[in-house]
């Protein structure tokens, strides 16, 4: 018996721009075999099979698969897909332009375990202006490029930074700062390849100086 895969979904609308009038829906499997998939969209339905798995890294093949009824009807023509090595990503444009959500993706309500919301892109209905909401159409928001920055290949392309090309003026500017090449710790980088670092209101150049440590108590 095939098995359900995970499916992440959210949602953008617009009564006046079709652009802004989409699903994003994400098949969350990963090694899915191309050969074996099998991908259908019409108006109303979404139909998903394929082979997922990867002997060498210990993940089983097996099949899976899914069928949705869509709550409204979508415009095949303009929806797009794309396949990466850990998911099945649909772009899909709602056929009907209109300012409200869809109250759900399926078209009866009924709850579906392996259905879930995609918080990473969700954002409420009255926040679909604010910054937070916008996308890049292709949904592929892994190792995007910061605008302006060149991909900040070395951080090279940094406006102001005069070049920053090499390690040394990244040492210098480290240092200006207060850091140094040894104040950097590797382990303690973010995804983004930066520390995390808590904000410390504490850590002001005028602030008063640090409190001597109390004595123990006898």
């Amino acid at each position: 018996m095939p098995f359900h895969p995970e499916v992440l979904w959210a949602q953008r609308s617009s009564e006046s721009d079709e652009k802004k009038n989409i699903l994003y829906v994400t098949v969350n499997l990963p090694d899915i075999k191309p050969e074996t998939l099998e991908y259908n969209l019409t108006p109303t339905k979404l139909s998903f099979k394929a082979k997922a798995g990867n002997a060498e890294k210990g993940l089983e093949e097996k099949d899976y698969e899914f069928a949705i009824d869509l709550f409204a009807e979508v415009d095949p023509e303009a929806s797009s897909k794309k396949l990466t090595s850990r998911s099945f990503q649909l772009l899909l444009r709602k056929k009907e332009l209109k300012a409200e959500y869809w109250p759900r993706l399926t078209k009866d309500k009924v709850r579906n375990a392996f259905l879930k919301t995609d918080f990473s892109k969700w954002v409420d209905e009255d926040e679909q202006d604010g910054d937070k909401a916008a996308l890049d159409e292709d949904f592929d928001m892994g190792g995007m490029g910061m605008p302006g920055m060149g991909g900040m290949p070395g951080m090279g392309g940094m406006p102001g930074m005069g070049g920053m090309g090499g390690m040394g003026d990244l040492d210098s500017m480290l240092q200006s700062m207060g850091g140094g090449a040894g104040g950097f710790d590797p382990d303690a980088a973010g995804p983004s390849g930066s520390a995390d670092v808590e904000e410390d209101d504490s850590d002001d150049d005028e602030g008063p100086p640090p409190l001597e440590e109390a004595e123990p108590k006898a």
